[in-house]
């Protein structure tokens, strides 16, 4: 048997803090499922690591955590990659580490960045958030450039695994379903979605569009959340959900830290892809 699963965080601008907190989390998936022949993939909201402060304290964390390449087996970045490494092999998941600041070349700017971790520990994939949050909200922060430190990615990132293929994406992505259509085409099972969504635009929006791009691109759809008010005042949505290939919401954790879980059956991709197929002769 294969779940899914999507953490829940208040996050703190606090690394310690929040890997203590991811830990418990999966510590209680793994004990609801003792005994059991479960695989499992656990998904983080955006900014797993770090959250409650501006860009530029982003950016700061990332060259306080850089690491050679050549330390870790030629295969990290930054001791936050090192230390979600971890956490996936200890509690033997696979792990889509939500998002972590990581140092680009120019050095003055980061990559909002998703990696995934097999139950090993392993590098499996890693995507850069391409849609990056510049916009004007009606909400205390009242406006977001978030390009100001970071840099955009160039590419979408399919990961295949022994239980599922997964699609990266992250947060904002999800207003742009080409990315989403692109991942359907390379094969995509299941789409991950770690999240920071402001309360005003997630009140909106959230909902729908993942149901959106889970019925267009008939797909699993696991969106991991920040939720609640955080340190620097920023007030984000939560509504942490996993969504079917037919576009039912399964289960949604609403408010608070937490988890959902749901079982994954290919099977009922398989069965509504056959029995509505999508594959358009105009692309």
């Amino acid at each position: 048997m294969v779940k899914i699963s999507a953490i829940q965080l208040t996050a703190k601008p606090n690394v310690a803090d929040n890997l203590q907190t991811i830990s418990a989390q999966l510590k209680k998936i793994t004990l609801d499922e003792q005994g059991q022949d479960i695989e499992h993939l656990v998904v983080l909201p955006e900014c797993c690591l770090f959250f409650g402060a501006n860009d530029k304290e982003q950016l700061k964390i990332a060259h306080e955590n850089k690491i050679a390449l050549t330390a870790v087996a030629n295969q990290f970045e930054s001791k936050l990659q090192v230390a979600l490494s971890e956490l996936a092999r200890q509690y033997q998941v696979y792990l889509v580490a939500g998002t972590i600041p990581l140092l680009t070349s120019k050095e003055h700017k980061f990559t909002n960045s998703s990696c995934i971790f097999s139950p090993k520990g392993e590098v499996l994939g890693r995507y850069d958030k391409i849609h990056l949050f510049d916009v004007n909200v009606k909400d205390n922060q009242k406006s977001y450039c978030e390009s100001r430190y970071a840099q955009a990615g160039t590419k979408p990132c399919l990961v295949h695994t022994p239980i599922a293929s997964i699609g990266l994406s992250i947060c904002f992505d999800l207003r742009f379903p080409s990315l989403y259509q692109t991942l359907n085409k390379l094969g995509a099972d299941i789409i991950t979605v770690p999240s920071a969504f402001t309360r005003i635009t997630g009140k909106a929006h959230w909902q729908t569009l993942l149901q959106a791009r889970a019925i267009e691109n008939q797909v699993y759809i696991v969106a991991a959340g920040q939720e609640g008010v955080h340190a620097n005042g920023r007030e984000t949505w939560g509504h942490s959900m996993i969504i079917s290939p037919w576009g039912e919401v399964i289960t949604c954790l609403e408010h608070g830290e937490g988890y959902i879980s749901a079982n994954f059956l290919p099977e009922e991709i398989n069965r509504i892809r056959a029995s509505m197929p999508l594959n358009s002769p105009l692309f």
